[in-house]
């Protein structure tokens, strides 16, 4: 397998699920401004929408879609429990998760990366954000994890958007239960071995 990433991106998400499954893969950096690989291919060829991460398999088949290349990934390596069985309550949980983390958090966030925003749409973000991570906040009042106990590939997702916080200037310190699980997630060897390769720490 092969994963096509932007460092910080979105993609470290199913970089550390790789990690956390301990399979088999490559890795190939892409300029998102360009659309040009570290091989010098065009990356437009491997996925068509022009954003990471893209997961081209031995088949030759390629995923896209981040939720949908970390579910697969899981599903790899069950005994690992990095997502619930199909079929179950808690994994359709676990979906609800990593659509939280993509529609509420991850879009919000964008505003603040895309050239273009205009200031309302920033305030409007950051309004957004402060209402959801105050649930976040009381969610995890309790639990390490978003659904409990285990670490999920929801986790590295929720991972991934939180360390954006400090390029947007949002302050996390109203929400404690996030900084401590930021940091829970952050120490794990596998999220190390993610982020030590895309040259984040």
């Amino acid at each position: 397998m092969k994963l096509y990433f932007k460092p910080g991106a979105c993609s470290l998400s199913p970089h550390i699920a790789l990690e956390e499954a301990g399979l088999k893969y490559e890795t190939e950096i892409v300029d998102l401004a360009t659309k040009v690989t570290g091989s010098g291919a065009n990356y437009l060829e491997v996925n068509p929408k022009g954003y990471v991460p893209a997961l081209v398999l031995d088949s030759g088949d390629v995923l896209t879609e981040g939720p949908a290349i970390v579910q697969y990934i899981a599903d790899l390596v069950p005994e690992k429990k990095l997502a619930p069985p199909n079929g179950s309550l808690e994994r359709y949980r676990l979906q609800g998760w990593l659509n939280f983390v993509g529609t509420e958090l991850h879009k919000s966030a964008t505003a603040f990366f895309y050239p273009l925003s205009k200031d309302d749409w920033k305030a409007a973000a950051r309004l957004n954000l402060e209402r959801r991570f105050g649930y976040l906040n009381e969610h995890l009042a309790d639990k390490p994890y978003l659904l409990g106990n285990d670490f999920s590939v929801a986790d590295g997702y929720l991972f991934t958007v939180l360390g954006w916080m400090k390029f947007i200037n949002f302050d996390l310190s109203l929400y404690p239960n996030l900084i401590v699980f930021h940091e829970r997630v952050g120490v794990r060897p596998a999220v190390q071995a993610a982020m030590k390769a895309e040259g984040l720490v």
